[in-house]
């Protein structure tokens, strides 16, 4: 089992058939990574298949029994092209080694015998590459993950606008004995109908204008077994564009963390929006009167609770806030769309949001997470 320093180390895996050659090269490389050694190909093939794998890059010999290294690194550029490829070889066949080249996209070449000081300096030009490829692979699965919940929430009410727009588009053409009769008994449906089709599109480009902003703005993607709630908000944080007096005013407290696993890039769009919404409510305190605390708890319910003393929310306004399109900053340009927007994030996998606000001294912001195991004890 590893320990917690080694799941730290970025992930080597080296494959030579001579067991010596890989002992050497796990004592050599071992105080600086996480080195995994087998001596044939079709093991090293079982290794990444492994679901969990942290390998990043592989390091094979070139002259092996069965399959040789050429034929691994060409079936790994096939099926693991994130991985960076480094092949170990005596130049024994040159005309082999050229096609190897060619056909699988060797990162380096390194002649034996081998010299580990070579060996090292290789290995952490790879390494920074191996991260690299990891977060580009990342922000790819942020952009999709987002855009497939976008296409869910847009078509519904796109969908709304063809079919009023159809329904219009027939009343325009029919023609009636008495058109002001017509007139008087469409007028209110015709009305309706158009107020519907604003509001939806309205609502589209609400949705599209902040996933354009969290792309532009939050260069930071978060991986597919989810992060820590404190590391989320921490990135978070470090990337949103502040003033120091701003970023002075945020305390961030970690109770008792909790890892987000579904939807974290998404979770981190809502995060986004209501620190947003925190700071312009403070736009009128004095810089040492602002204050928005974040707190991250699992007492009970995996919960994100956002408070500032800002000037608070209207009742007439709280009323509706998660649904109905109503806003107290429609002159910067709110649509009053953006905290059903976050909701709906939340609901999407089995989450929920509530905003409790004291006016003119304060607003509280709970996100609240599926806990699967308070689940379990609930229903025992």
């Amino acid at each position: 089992m590893m320990n917690h320093s080694e799941e730290q180390k970025d992930c080597i895996l080296y494959v030579d058939d001579e067991e010596l050659a890989c002992k050497y090269f796990q004592r050599s490389a071992g105080n600086d990574y996480q080195v995994m050694t087998v001596t044939n190909a079709n093991d090293a093939i079982k290794l990444l298949e492994q679901k969990n794998n942290r390998i990043g890059v592989i390091v094979t010999d070139f002259r092996m029994p069965g399959r040789d290294g050429g034929d691994l690194l060409r079936q790994i550029e096939r099926e693991y092209p994130i991985l960076v490829r480094i092949l170990v070889t005596a130049y024994a066949d040159k005309a082999l080694l050229l096609a190897t080249v060619n056909s699988s996209e060797v990162f380096r070449i390194l002649e034996k015998p081998v010299d580990m000081t070579a060996v090292r300096q290789t290995l952490r030009l790879a390494v920074g590459m191996a991260r690299e490829r990891l977060a580009n692979r990342q922000r790819l699965a942020a952009i999709n993950e987002t855009l497939a919940f976008l296409a869910h929430e847009l078509n519904t009410p796109l969908a709304t606008i063809i079919n009023y727009a159809r329904g219009i588009e027939q009343r325009a053409h029919v023609s009636h004995p008495d058109s002001q009769i017509l007139q008087r008994q469409s007028g209110p449906a015709i009305r309706q109908a158009v107020q519907a089709m604003h509001d939806n599109a309205r609502y589209c480009l609400a949705t599209l204008a902040a996933f354009i902003d969290s792309v532009r703005n939050a260069g930071m993607s978060f991986s597919g077994n989810g992060s820590l709630a404190s590391q989320l908000l921490g990135t978070l944080l470090d990337t949103y564009p502040m003033s120091v007096d701003q970023r002075d005013a945020i305390i961030l407290e970690t109770q008792q963390d909790f890892r987000i696993s579904a939807l974290p890039n998404c979770v981190a769009l809502v995060l986004s929006s209501l620190i947003t919404n925190a700071l312009r409510a403070l736009q009128t305190r004095p810089a040492p009167q602002l204050k928005i605390s974040i707190r991250v708890s699992e007492q009970g319910d995996q919960e994100i609770e956002l408070v500032d003393n800002g000037p608070g929310i209207p009742p007439h306004v709280l009323e509706h806030l998660l649904v109905d399109p109503i806003t107290t900053h429609a002159e910067a340009g709110g649509s009053g769309r953006g905290m059903i927007f976050c909701n709906r994030i939340m609901q999407a996998f089995g989450g929920g949001m509530k905003i409790e606000s004291q006016h003119g001294s304060s607003t509280i912001v709970t996100l609240r997470f599926p806990n699967a195991k308070n689940a379990i004890l609930r229903s025992a």
